[in-house]
């Protein structure tokens, strides 16, 4: 079922993906539609068959254009989600979009601004966002780096000497993260690309395609996007219970749902 309100035309829309996360997804709303009152930016919420009391609350929600996705079989949750924000995509009558998750809370509104003009001009920008889900700090972000590192090349000789390893993952991040992201709408219609192409989370293998097409990808320093907002990282599973009371991120959904 879909409510859709568009109003005119304007250079981009906002969409974020609801699932069972009312708490979440209402103080992320509160404050999107606080910052971007008197505009006439569209706000898209996909719910991907909640199910629960989020839904009513979305259904009465203003403001909002509510597409609710119901599913016949279970999705592994990176491919529900990436599929959600196809149901959106298909829709979208602006030039840009900016993906949130309800994790996402928006304290400035002109982060879109800023974001905005890291494309204008040429050659045409695929996608703006950032590498990291957290403002780690210097001297943390430092030591994860090295730690990933040592790691990766640990597993790499290890390999190369026959011994059993886990297969190195990358130490340097390298995909945008979706909690707060800018995509070229117009440029994805033109190739016939989409969020969800594999088995990967939404929007990898579009960012990959698209530096393949030699469109730039333009990143943001965590210091940088963390003045305008703040992100729980995983904050669906903290609301559904799904880390112990003590967990650091159940505690951080603890303190900024309060």
């Amino acid at each position: 079922m879909t409510h859709t309100i568009f109003p005119v035309k304007t250079e981009y829309s906002v969409v974020l993906v609801n699932y069972k996360s009312l708490e979440l997804t209402r103080r992320c709303l509160d404050l999107l539609q606080a910052g971007l009152q008197n505009t006439a930016v569209p706000i898209v919420v996909v719910d991907n068959n909640s199910a629960d009391d989020s839904v009513e609350f979305l259904r009465r929600r203003e403001g909002i254009t509510l597409i609710e996705r119901n599913t016949a079989s279970p999705e592994a949750g990176n491919i529900a989600h990436g599929r959600a924000l196809d149901c959106a995509l298909a829709q979208l009558k602006t030039e840009y979009v900016f993906l949130l998750h309800t994790d996402t809370f928006i304290y400035d509104a002109s982060v879109f601004e800023m974001m905005l003009d890291c494309c204008h001009g040429l050659p045409k920008v695929a996608a703006v966002g950032c590498l990291e889900q957290l403002d780690r700090g210097v001297s943390r972000t430092a030591w994860r780096l090295l730690s990933r590192f040592f790691k990766h090349y640990t597993r790499r000789s290890l390999r190369a000497l026959g011994l059993n390893a886990r297969q190195p993952k990358p130490f340097k991040e390298t995909h945008l993260k979706s909690f707060c992201t800018l995509w070229n709408v117009q440029l994805m219609k033109k190739h016939n690309l989409c969020f969800q192409m594999d088995d990967r989370n939404p929007g990898y293998e579009l960012q990959d395609r698209m530096s393949a097409l030699g469109y730039p990808i333009r990143t943001l320093s965590p210091r940088k996007l963390f003045r305008y907002l703040d992100h729980i990282q995983s904050g669906t599973v903290a609301a559904m219970g799904g880390y112990a009371d003590d967990h650091r991120r159940a505690r951080m959904y603890g303190r900024m749902t309060s």
